[in-house]
């Protein structure tokens, strides 16, 4: 059967987890899957799909900022996303020369695609979101984005179709105006492997902590002072690994420096109230395991978290704070009178769809 190449962004783990059911479908069908990734991705996939064969294939460094002003730290390390993109096509190329694939899929990796094997790209930012004063600069990154999409044979966003019937789940995060990015899109919807288990909902709140540092302890700190004052059982995860802390801070609050994926998993099945970032992952999750109840805040300077809230709120699904204006007995009350989520289709239909569509064609 045939054999894919695939190569996730090591920038956090969101781009590894929602490649996970597409190289269990792969697996599934018979399809050897060759993984190409570094640091923390690389660690996950070895653990979570170890039938794969690994490659170590850096990627580009992180432009978190140490502050909230992600922005301009964005944008002074272009010259350095350039360089390292440069170093990226040149070790595809090593790589490509030394095995044989019929498939490449690059999620989130622009210079891993090849001009000879069919290749598809993985994003739900077909554009990105700047803050209001800067939205020509936001206008230009739809024909940027654009350019690299041309490469592909198509481009995988793991959201609804924005032009239906239904709201996606990724705004206009998702929409393009250039028909070149557009006669490529193909709306997979939701992607996680995050799966929904048949459990009572006993918990009353889940809190996970995350975010680059500084700005994850700075709500570790706020959150701790406060969550006492919530009604009911809660479990804070504080999405620390380096440390091994797991204490009582009162009779029904557990913290835990940090859980397994399967023990984290768990706990989001059985909250009834997640209070969380906004990054685009745990939004797939929150919709697969049908979250109705909870409460954001958003990573200060992160401009799609940040969009990606306030679109949520206009919506009337979820409730967002600054984690510096939280005040978590207030909000949480207020956040209950939101909807959550549309009911949408899941990812088990969703990656059989997509391998259907696309990938069977090249693979067969």
């Amino acid at each position: 059967m045939g054999k894919v190449f695939l190569s996730p962004l090591n920038w956090g783990l969101g781009h590894s987890t929602r490649d996970i059911p597409i190289i269990e479908e792969l697996q599934r069908h018979g399809h050897e899957v060759t993984i190409g990734t570094s640091g923390n991705a690389l660690t996950l996939l070895k653990r979570e799909c170890p039938e794969c064969d690994f490659i170590l294939f850096k990627d580009y460094p992180a432009p978190y900022s140490a502050s909230r002003f992600f922005l301009p730290k964005f944008v002074a390390s272009i010259p350095i996303l350039l360089r390292a993109l440069a170093r990226e096509r040149k070790k595809l190329t090593q790589i490509l020369s030394e095995n044989k694939y019929d498939l490449i899929i690059s999620d989130n990796r622009m210079g891993v695609y090849s001009h000879v094997i069919p290749s598809y790209f993985i994003t739900h930012q077909l554009r990105f979101s700047l803050p209001g004063y800067l939205y020509p600069f936001e206008m230009l990154t739809i024909p940027v984005n654009s350019f690299f999409h041309t490469k592909y044979d198509g481009v995988i966003v793991p959201d609804i179709d924005p032009y239906g019937d239904l709201p996606n789940l990724s705004g206009k995060l998702c929409r393009s105006n250039l028909e070149a990015t557009n006669r490529k899109a193909y709306f997979a919807g939701i992607l996680t492997s995050t799966k929904k288990m048949k459990m009572d909902e006993d918990l009353d709140y889940l809190i996970l902590v995350s975010g680059p540092e500084p700005q994850r302890t700075k709500l570790e700190e706020i959150i701790l002072k406060q969550v006492t004052k919530l009604p009911g059982e809660k479990v804070v995860l504080l999405g620390s690994p380096q440390k091994d802390l797991h204490r009582k801070l009162d009779e029904h609050t557990t913290v835990h420096s940090y859980l397994s994926t399967e023990e984290k998993v768990e706990l989001m099945n059985r909250a009834r109230f997640v209070i969380t970032r906004s990054g685009y992952t745990t939004m797939m999750e929150m919709a697969e395991l049908d979250k109705k109840h909870g409460l954001f805040t958003p990573t200060p300077g992160q401009t799609e978290q940040e969009y990606l809230s306030r679109y949520y709120a206009k919506q009337g699904w979820f409730l967002s704070r600054s984690q510096y204006k939280l005040k978590l007995p207030e909000d949480a009350e207020k956040a209950m009178k939101y909807n959550g989520f549309p009911e949408m289709t899941k990812t088990q239909e969703n990656v059989q769809r997509l391998y259907r569509d696309l990938f069977k064609q090249h693979l067969s």
